[in-house]
């Protein structure tokens, strides 16, 4: 995989689409990133052999989606002890895991769309792993880098009314699975340049209002043991994002829950990697 310190996907002046060096900072923004002249890749994904940065630089224009497609997420439930306690719940030896299909995907700055039947709506802050070499039955005690490309942050968006145990049989991932309802982003940050993920700091503001904060040392099962327990006799391709879980403060265990209603904007922002921005936009029911 390529050396690079925090790479992202934007569209430039002429509409054409390249991935450039954001460089390292503590929270890469829509602002900071548009409008700055980059140096620019050579290749189709950061994780190929021929993706090498050159001397070309190209003026963003528009910030995408840093990965065009996933082949699938990987996502993690309860891995917060605070997020435990408030939901009362016990966890066990081993990471709880449900995926998300390619279509979930949703870049940092997107709306998303809501569906009239997703009731009871909610934010889920995560620390995202993204996969950049085929990994199958991983130990905790190899090296992490030699697999994942870098860490971005991402919404596990969830419709608690189709995550409730009488419409779900207790499986999450319907109620996560909708169109765009995992936005990710800004940028991908190399392990390199954050060798211990456990000193970042999470938060999630829903317009402007912190709803979350919380150090990823709070993490039940960290980010060696996820993708262990995830690649287990399985093979996890590259391209493919893990989503590792939510600290305390979702909306579902507030009281009264306070639900995002049409038109809440959701900012997501963790150390190193950034802030996503995502308007949320509710179909009409009627």
């Amino acid at each position: 995989m390529a050396p690079f310190t925090s790479v992202f996907r934007f569209r430039d002046e002429d509409g054409n689409i390249h991935y450039g060096e954001a460089g390292a900072s503590l929270n890469h923004t829509k602002e900071s990133l548009t409008g700055r002249l980059v140096q620019v890749f050579q290749g189709s994904y950061p994780w190929d052999a021929n993706f090498i940065l050159t001397e070309s630089r190209r003026k963003v224009i528009e910030v995408l989606c840093h990965l065009p497609q996933t082949p699938i997420f990987m996502c993690v439930g309860l891995n917060y002890k605070q997020h435990a306690q408030e939901a009362k719940m016990a966890y066990g030896q081993y990471p709880v895991i449900f995926t998300k299909p390619p279509d979930a995907l949703a870049g940092p700055f997107e709306s998303i769309p809501v569906p009239a039947a997703c009731l009871s709506m909610d934010y889920e802050a995560e620390l995202c792993l993204v996969i950049g070499k085929d990994c199958k039955n991983f130990t905790v005690d190899a090296d992490l880098s030699e697999y994942v490309l870098g860490y971005t942050a991402g919404n596990d968006v969830s419709s608690r009314y189709w995550q409730n145990p009488e419409r779900s049989g207790g499986q999450h991932g319907s109620a996560k699975s909708f169109d765009k309802f995992a936005p990710i982003g800004p940028v991908i940050t190399s392990t390199s340049a954050i060798p211990n993920p456990a000193e970042l700091r999470l938060e999630c503001f829903v317009n402007g209002s912190k709803r979350q904060s919380g150090k990823l040392d709070d993490l039940i099962f960290d980010t060696a043991a996820i993708l262990a327990h995830s690649s287990r006799g399985t093979t996890i391709r590259k391209g493919t994002v893990i989503m590792t879980g939510t600290p305390s403060g979702v909306a579902a265990f507030m009281k009264p829950p306070t639900w995002l209603q049409d038109g809440d904007v959701v900012e997501v922002r963790l150390d190193h990697v950034g802030t996503t921005r995502n308007k949320f936009v509710f179909e009409d029911s009627s």
